[in-house]
């Protein structure tokens, strides 16, 4: 068209169709079957991590990477404070208990590097175990540590009622509509939203019920 070769855009009729791609997440009744559940050793350090990643959303390698000087204490909570591997955007959670209880768990791990929070272990292993981990379980989700961070998008926070522009941000994302591929509306959401607004319009019930005609 600048070159007066063509005169129109024959594109401009057509739109890209995206598809949506399913993404796995754990429900919160696999996520306490998991959190419940005794591994071998040789398991039990990457379900752990891979729990963390669960209730905090970090990915695999912003959780390995973890320092003593990423966890901080601000207005009586106990936060992870760091920036992400793959885009350097800061990243700022509030820790919850499980989360806690697995930093103190490792603090004194004969494994774990000097100042760093976890032991360290390999993706490529981690990976491996992860399947392990399903197959016991009986989870026939892919479980990898992308999967833990939509878990922490939409069973641990949204589905809790946990604001999207919040939970975008403890994911490190710049824009909402990244939330929006890790962040699923549950029926559970659904419908603990709508019971929110149930006592309001049971009131109606007494006018509606004279005013409609009867049969």
């Amino acid at each position: 068209m600048d070159f007066g070769w063509i005169s129109k855009d024959p594109f401009i009729a057509h739109r890209m169709k995206s598809t949506e791609v399913h993404r796995d997440y754990l429900t919160g009744e696999e996520l306490s079957r998991l959190a419940l559940k005794r591994f071998p050793k040789k398991l039990a350090l990457v379900r752990d991590i891979f729990l963390f990643s669960c209730y905090t959303g970090l990915s695999y390698a912003d959780t390995i990477k973890l320092n003593v000087d990423d966890q901080v204490s601000d207005n009586g909570e106990t936060w992870i404070q760091t920036h992400r591997v793959k885009n350097n955007n800061r990243v700022r959670v509030p820790l919850l208990p499980p989360a806690k209880l697995l930093l103190s768990h490792y603090k004194t791990h004969p494994r774990r590097p000097e100042n760093k929070l976890f032991p360290n272990v390999t993706n490529q292993k981690a990976n491996a175990y992860l399947k392990d981990i399903a197959k016991q379980l009986g989870i026939t989700k892919h479980l990898t540590y992308h999967c833990a961070r939509h878990t922490f998008a939409t069973t641990v926070t949204l589905t809790n009622g946990i604001p999207i522009e919040t939970v975008g941000q403890m994911l490190g994302h710049k824009s909402i509509r990244s939330t929006q591929h890790y962040a699923r509306v549950t029926d559970t959401k659904v419908q603990n939203d709508m019971q929110q607004i149930k006592a309001k319009y049971s009131e109606h019930l007494w006018g509606l019920e004279d005013s409609i005609n009867e049969l």
